[in-house]
């Protein structure tokens, strides 16, 4: 039987994610949430799953059909991107401090983190019940390491999604259950980013391409040796410790 993957968010990084273990042999399936998605995930002959990555109850169910259609379920990967700006736009990240409401702290940083642990926990659940061990990844941007002017409200929910993630890996470690945090400490180049980066070098843009092989490594790493935290970043920008 090939192994299995689940992939929340399918749109770009996601997409390109599922594609990579599709061409290794895996069976793959993705949670989406439009119809286009949809039916770009069963075009590549993976398994499309409606349901809203942030509802405990609707990925518990994604999660368990996964699992009975595609025989089993090995790696997790949380790309999603969650958060919920408010109405009205505004400043990406939240804006300055002094200058946002309880409203943009909520869907800027609570809503990145409650995602988070909607994902780990669900995860965990369902390869526990599995009893085969497992891999859960999540994804996040260099926010999690450092924070950044107008930006402290994002960087304050991808932080407590990496205390999360870095707890979740502690407990679930001798349960066979690797967990592991993956940070893009840079902007992806994707569909999603184009208009943003036309001037910028392709060297300074994170190939998604890499970050797919970087969760293939994460994945098939065996027991004698774990990495809980892997950061990748673009050859052509600066690198900050």
């Amino acid at each position: 039987m090939p192994n299995t993957i689940l992939v929340l968010g399918a749109r770009n990084l996601g997409a390109a994610i599922l594609d990579h273990f599709l061409a290794l042999g895996w069976r793959g399936a993705a949670v989406v949430r439009s119809a286009d998605t949809r039916d770009a995930v069963r075009g590549r002959g993976a398994l499309a799953l409606d349901a809203d990555a942030s509802d405990p109850q609707q990925l518990a169910e994604a999660v368990h059909r996964a699992r009975s259609e595609l025989g089993g379920l090995d790696v997790l990967v949380n790309a999603v991107s969650a958060a919920r700006p408010p109405a009205g736009g505004g400043t990406w990240g939240g804006g300055p401090i002094a200058d946002a409401d309880l409203d943009a702290y909520r869907g800027w940083g609570g809503a990145v983190s409650e995602q988070a642990f909607v994902f780990l926990s669900t995860g965990a659940r369902a390869l526990r019940a599995a009893g085969a061990g497992g891999t859960l990844v999540q994804v996040t941007g260099g926010s999690a390491r450092r924070a950044m002017a107008g930006r402290g409200i994002w960087a304050a929910g991808t932080a407590a999604l990496r205390a999360l993630t870095h707890a979740a890996a502690q407990e679930l470690r001798g349960e066979g259950i690797h967990v592991a945090l993956l940070i893009v400490d840079g902007t992806i180049e994707s569909p999603k980013t184009a208009g943003l980066t036309r001037d910028t070098a392709r060297e300074a843009l994170v190939d998604q391409a890499e970050i797919a092989r970087a969760v293939e490594y994460l994945a098939g790493q065996g027991e004698r040796g774990l990495t809980h935290e892997l950061t990748l970043t673009p050859a052509g920008d600066r690198w900050l410790p």
